[in-house]
């Protein structure tokens, strides 16, 4: 793993609140924000492994970067991180904006264009999972309703008033304000809670993207640590068997 990992997701902490604070922004009534009377938060329960990450890479890529960045995450991470090949980076990830391999994920909205549909532009989300949680990720995108009222047509239980739409819809299928169908979506609504948790999982990533390497480190310190436990043990009955 390339210590450079280490710098970024020390350099990543430091843009948590400014994250947040895009977010609350991105709101088109930020007195609606982040309601606290909102909605119990649920728990994604899931495998957390590179093929689940890369499962939400790309309903990601698919869905949500056409407006959200990631820019402290560069294409080239996924191959040194998760395995994909550079070649299913470029195929599945990789928005036709002239991007590098070496590039950060960024949007290819034009921020004048995003302040004129939006108001602000859309958040990077880099930072998103430790800000508010994954509980609380899984949950907004699980909360959408339709809403005529709104700009977008859409509104959310978790995040009043907030100016994205439901991009996730022609999976998930359509509900209203008290959560009856309107219209249903491609997936079942088991594989679309499966779908949903894979983006989770992704965000939580490219947050801390060190982890899939510790939790694969792990269990060989914790067994280093073991051993030199009992050699440390043996050495000490050895140095004190004649001290009474």
């Amino acid at each position: 793993m390339p210590t450079e990992f280490g710098q970024r997701g020390g350099v990543m902490k430091k843009y948590v609140v400014w994250a947040g604070m895009a977010l609350g922004l991105f709101a088109g009534s930020a007195s609606g924000a982040f309601a606290d009377g909102g909605p119990q938060l649920l728990t994604p329960h899931y495998t957390y492994n590179a093929k689940t990450i890369i499962s939400g890479a790309r309903l990601f890529a698919t869905n949500c970067m056409a407006c959200h960045s990631i820019k402290f995450m560069r294409y080239e991470f996924l191959t040194h991180d998760l395995g994909m090949s550079r070649a299913d980076v470029q195929k599945q990830i990789m928005l036709p904006t002239g991007s590098t391999f070496k590039d950060n994920m960024i949007s290819a909205m034009p921020t004048q264009m995003a302040h004129k549909w939006f108001g602000l532009p859309p958040p990077d989300l880099s930072q998103m999972v430790r800000y508010k949680g994954q509980d609380w990720i899984y949950t907004y995108l699980l909360s959408f309703y339709q809403d005529p009222k709104r700009p977008s047509g859409w509104n959310n239980h978790v995040f009043p008033n907030v100016a994205m739409p439901d991009v996730l819809a022609p999976y998930g299928g359509i509900v209203n304000e008290q959560g009856k169908l309107l219209r249903a979506g491609d997936e079942s609504p088991q594989k679309f809670k499966e779908q949903v948790t894979d983006i989770v999982a992704f965000l939580r990533f490219v947050s801390d993207p060190s982890v899939v390497q510790r939790h694969d480190d792990g269990p060989w310190v914790l067994g280093l640590l073991a051993f030199f436990t009992i050699a440390a043990y043996f050495l000490k009955k050895e140095y004190w068997k004649d001290v009474k």
